[in-house]
This record gives structure tokens, C-alpha cells and sequence, in this order.
């Protein structure tokens, strides 16, 4: 049977959530395709989203950023953790690309691991990148010139991935320029159908309840504002990750038994960091979105231009954030008005049908 070797880097969800649907379009092109999935992302992340048989190989793919809670960076954990990957780089490389032959898969699809990219190379594979950013880029700013070894982890990772057969730059992106080959793929998204009223039903939200989910991605929110969640009359929030007991207002994703798709395609408005899917979602389904920005993370800039000139926005600031000061930019979300319809969700197609010919 066809198989694609997939390897995914375990920051947060986002790359994660940009693979899926590439895979789910092309399983409709290659018959009976098969993926194996080399992550630190979860099996539960796959099993309500991914329509082709796979199979998880949990493995570290990359660092990507060390982050103390889903809004600060820890520069220097992240520079520490990427020098423990690099080190005795070259067999990590060597056993990677002995799976990936042992797998015999027809490609090689990397979102963005440079050691994925690298041992597919390695391996002889056909190798490709996918994704709306690159690891150099992130880490360039926080690169300190009185250290020699931050620019040598910069050039290992460009190297990696100059050695990819192509690269797909999805959009929204940055300007990445560490692959030879690039190719234009458009947003990358699969919303699914609002569930309104089932989830209304499960918070026992009244019908002029607006109903928000507070969420950062894959990685843990550390003290919100509870007690000011609590006294926002009118309004019913869902929280990513553990409660204390006691909350009327507030209920935990967990408790609701819906898919995080679906639960994201029922809400009123959405407030989260500027992240991949969730803003391209929330941009898809018309849905209001108030962001808390980190000004220090590199595709960042794109995706909030992304969500103001085709959907919904406003900012929130971190103080205003933690304080529970959120009304002002709620209002400001919900008056906003796009300044043109959004992009097809073409990118998965697209991506799918460039991935067809390796097949």
C-alpha cells in the first residue's frame, strides 16, 4: 500500500493542523494511502480529524520554541534544548533516514522539522516541506551575536532544508527563503458544521448568552482571570485546560464531548494568541476572534493582518489580558467589519495535488 512518511514538528498544534488536511485531500487522489505519523503530537489530536489510515511514531521532530506558558518564549531553554538536538546531529540523521528507508514510504512530507527534511534527504526519498513559516526564522531574532553557537544552529537548520526536493509556502506566510524550490499553496483549513445548540445545551448557556472559548493552542494557559470571567453577566466561556471548582460561567473543552472543530465552528467569539488554524478557521467561519499578541514570534504579523483584512479582530493586550479587562476588545471584535471576502481554502488541494505526483 502507498505510504507517505510525515514528519511533524510537536510545537503546539498548528503544524499538526496543517498536515491533516493535505492528507485528507490526498487520500481521495492515491488509493488506499497509508501515513505514518512522526510526532510528539498525540494520538488524540488524529483520531477525530485524520481520514486515512495511519499510524503514530512518536518521536521528537524538532524544538521549534521552549515557551513558559503559551505567551512568553524561554530564549534561553529554547537555544539550550536545540543544542541538545544538534548534538551528534549527524547520526541522529543517519538513524532517521535507516526508518524511513525501512518504511519505504514514496515521500517524505516535513511541516517543519529540519531533521525530517534532512533524513528523508539522507534516505534517498523524495522529501518536501510544508508549512507557513520556517525555523530559521523564528529563531533569528533571538540569535546573540557574542554567540557563535546561535548562528551555527541557524545554519545547520538552512542547510537541512535546502536539501528538500520542494517546499510549500503556505499562505498566509512568511517570506521564507532557506528552500531552493517554493511553491505557493493557498490557507489550509477544514472547518466543520456549527453545533450550536448541542453545545449550548451541554454549558446550559441561556439563548442571550454570548458564548467564547478561551483557548492558546497545544500548550497550557497558566492563571486566567476566573473571577472576572465569573462576573461577566451575559457571557459563558469554554476553557482549554483544568478549572478550579466553584465556576458557574466557565466550563472545560473537556467536559462538553465535542470535537475542538466543531466546538471552534459553534462559538460566538474566540480569544486566543495569533495561531495558524485558529485564526484561518475562525477567518473561514466568520467568526470574531480577540487576539493576545507575543510580538516576539515570526509569522505572528501575518496572521494578524490575515484576520483584519478578511475577518473579525481586535487585540488584547497581556495586562489588559491577566486583569480580566476583555469587554473593550470584545465590542471592538464584534463591530468590526472585514475589508474583503476571505481566500478559498484551497491549500490542502493544492498541496495534495503537487504531493500526487510523487505517487
Amino acid at each position: 500500500m502507498p505510504l507517505i512518511w510525515c514528519s511533524i514538528s510537536g510545537h503546539g498544534y498548528g503544524h499538526a493542523a496543517q498536515v491533516v488536511p493535505v492528507l485528507n485531500a490526498l487520500g481521495r487522489l492515491v488509493p488506499n494511502l497509508q501515513a505514518l505519523l512522526r510526532t510528539t503530537v498525540p494520538a488524540g489530536f488524529f483520531e477525530p480529524r485524520l481520514d486515512i489510515p495511519w499510524r503514530l511514531s512518536a518521536s521528537q521532530q524538532d524544538v521549534g520554541c521552549i515557551q513558559n506558558g503559551p505567551l512568553t518564549i524561554d530564549v534561553p531553554g529554547t537555544w539550550a534544548a536545540h543544542q541538545s538536538l544538534h548534538t551528534d546531529w549527524e547520526k541522529k540523521i543517519q538513524a532517521e533516514a535507516a526508518l524511513i528507508r525501512d518504511a519505504g514510504p514514496a515521500c517524505v512530507l516535513s511541516d517543519i522539522s529540519h531533521l525530517g527534511i534532512a533524513a528523508g534527504s539522507a534516505a534517498g526519498i523524495p522529501t518536501i516541506g510544508l508549512c507557513s513559516l520556517s525555523w530559521d526564522l523564528v529563531l533569528s531574532p533571538f540569535v546573540n551575536p557574542a554567540t557563535p553557537e546561535h548562528a551555527a544552529i541557524i545554519h545547520r537548520i538552512r542547510e537541512a532544508y535546502a536539501k528538500a526536493d520542494c517546499f510549500l509556502r503556505v499562505a498566509p506566510g512568511l517570506e521564507i527563503t532557506a528552500f531552493r524550490n517554493r511553491l505557493e499553496v493557498g490557507p489550509i483549513a477544514e472547518p466543520a458544521e456549527p453545533q450550536n445548540d448541542r453545545l449550548r445545551k451541554a454549558i446550559k448557556a441561556d439563548i442571550t448568552d454570548r458564548v467564547v472559548l478561551v483557548g492558546f493552542g497545544g500548550i497550557p494557559l497558566q492563571n486566567p482571570p476566573f473571577e472576572q470571567m465569573e462576573a461577566m453577566h451575559d457571557h459563558r466561556f469554554l476553557f482549554d485546560g483544568p478549572l478550579p471548582s466553584g465556576l458557574s460561567r466557565v466550563t472545560s473543552l473537556s467536559a462538553v464531548g465535542l470535537p475542538f472543530k466543531e466546538v471552534l465552528a459553534s462559538m460566538d467569539l474566540v480569544l486566543t494568541k495569533p495561531g495558524y488554524g485558529t485564526i484561518v478557521e475562525a477567518v473561514a467561519l466568520g467568526i470574531p476572534v480577540v487576539y493576545v499578541r507575543r510580538y516576539n514570534f515570526a509569522d505572528e504579523q501575518s496572521l494578524v493582518d490575515y484576520l483584519h483584512r478578511y475577518g473579525r479582530g481586535a487585540e488584547l493586550t497581556v495586562d489588559d489580558f491577566y486583569r480580566g479587562q476583555w469587554m473593550p476588545a470584545i465590542r471592538q471584535a464584534l463591530t468590526h467589519t472585514p475589508a474583503s471576502p476571505p481566500p478559498p481554502l484551497s491549500g490542502a488541494q493544492d498541496a495534495a495535488d503537487i504531493l500526487y505526483t510523487y505517487f
